[in-house]
């Protein structure tokens, strides 16, 4: 007897699964988290439903000669040229139908739930590739002299550019505030030379590489990107929602609607290296 046709659920573009035939050991969509919620930055100002973000970036302070204020009748006033004002003016969505009757008779259990969870993922995906994209962007590409020899020598190269940074409102940045993320191919030379110098105990989340923390990125198309800690801001509003019934149908919609902004707040303090040059994709010998 032929199989039952699924209402909504497709085997291909033209072609309806079949009821009996849809498999109750459902494998879930599979994707790596999103590095960018690690990364960016979360000091601001004003509430993301509001449309729009301000972060502020003050100048440093300078000294002055004793009795300098006292003479002029004031102090030094403070300098915020670096403002930040990131508008949340991208407006998606994830729109899902699903037939009752799919979700009755269907053996995948918990659907309707498994699908929000994907749909979350997707979003998180989404806004991972807008961060790094535009990190790639604003990033200063790093100068790699004769001296580079290995992948050690390109990551570390890149990290001086940030932690030796100096302007306005930079005076040089501290490793611990400083990370590292590099595409898989990137990571796995440099992986190799913390594994050894480590004895192969920086299995943690986060290795640390001459005090730095590195990642591994498969959302960046740069092979080594270094930052300061919070250097983009991404800010994003998401309407809450339920599966609900669609109007003349007995069928449920399961929607995401999210809108978010992204934008470079220490531009500065972003430096990248977009290939690797050949002498640097063999790691040194110990």
């Amino acid at each position: 007897m032929a199989k039952t046709d699924a209402l909504s659920i497709l085997e291909s573009q033209d072609v309806k699964d079949k009821l009996a035939e849809i498999d109750g050991n459902l494998i879930e969509s599979i994707q790596k988290d999103a590095l960018s919620m690690v990364l960016k930055n979360t000091e601001y100002s004003g509430d993301p439903t509001s449309g729009s973000i301000t972060i502020n970036r003050f100048k440093n302070s300078q000294s002055a000669e004793y009795g300098t204020a006292r003479k002029n009748g004031k102090g030094s006033q403070l300098l915020n040229n670096g403002k930040v004002t990131i508008n949340l003016d991208i407006n998606r969505e994830i729109i899902e139908e699903i037939e009752k009757k799919d979700l009755k008779l269907g053996t995948v259990t918990g659907l309707l739930e498994r699908r929000t969870k994907n749909h979350s993922k997707r979003m998180a995906a989404e806004l991972d590739r807008e961060f790094f994209s535009l990190a790639e962007k604003k990033a200063t590409a790093v100068t790699l002299g004769a001296d580079v020899k290995s992948i050690e020598d390109v990551v570390e190269k890149a990290i001086l550019q940030v932690e030796t940074t100096k302007n306005d409102w930079v005076d040089g940045v501290d490793r611990t505030d400083i990370v590292v993320t590099l595409s898989s191919s990137a990571y796995s030379l440099l992986r190799k030379y913390v594994d050894r110098i480590d004895g192969g105990v920086g299995a943690e989340e986060a290795p640390l590489f001459h005090g730095v923390r590195v990642y591994s990125n498969t959302r960046q198309t740069a092979d080594v990107i270094v930052m300061r800690q919070g250097s983009v801001g991404q800010p994003v509003s998401i309407d809450e929602y339920d599966a609900e019934r669609v109007g003349l149908s007995n069928a449920v919609a399961v929607e995401l609607f999210y809108s978010y902004g992204t934008a470079a707040i220490t531009p500065d303090l972003i430096a990248k290296v977009e290939n690797l040059p050949a002498v640097a994709t063999v790691a040194e010998k110990a």
